[in-house]
């Protein structure tokens, strides 16, 4: 089963690939993260976000992808709908290449991953590392909440084939 997690956001998406037919064999096949300028405007920004990552789903053929539920703070309201820009061509590259999508609150995925809903960047970013038997850190920290992200599905759903059928193709 191939899972692709994304850490969406508008100036940089990160996105991480594993595959897995059991939870102690989990491989990562590629990470990486989709960077956007501000000059470029947000219909430019958002068409390469799409692009990039339909460009991703073409070539490893996910049976799903995972991301965060979007989370709004009172304190900072721009910043979800900035996010929620990308993450709806996250959720359209998911549809137009026919991929299942699941999303998770960001307290599961840690809870998932470090065993603390409450877990912090590094701590998450240090678990990424172990579990996929690394030799550094993913680097920044979109791509290790991405990988993340993935990671946290086969902990949440397991890697049963009938859970995870794809859409089309």
């Amino acid at each position: 089963m191939r899972i692709l997690g994304v850490d969406p956001g508008l100036n940089r998406t990160g996105y991480g690939v594993i595959e897995t037919d059991r939870p102690e064999m989990i491989r990562l096949l590629e990470a990486g993260v989709i960077r956007t300028s501000p000059e470029d405007g947000i219909s430019r920004r958002v068409s390469d976000i799409y692009t990039h990552l339909s460009d991703v789903i073409e070539e490893f053929r996910p049976n799903v992808l995972v991301l965060e539920k979007l989370y709004s703070h009172y304190k900072h309201p721009t910043t979800s709908i900035l996010m929620g820009h990308a993450r709806g061509v996250v959720c359209l590259a998911a549809g137009m290449g026919g991929v299942r999508l699941e999303s998770y609150a960001a307290t599961r995925i840690k809870k998932a991953v470090t065993g603390n809903g409450r877990a912090g960047k590094h701590q998450v970013q240090r678990m990424v590392k172990s579990m996929l038997g690394l030799n550094k850190a993913p680097e920044p920290f979109d791509v290790s909440d991405a990988l993340a992200i993935a990671v946290s599905y086969v902990y949440i759903e397991g890697v049963k084939g009938e859970k995870v059928k794809r859409l089309k193709g």
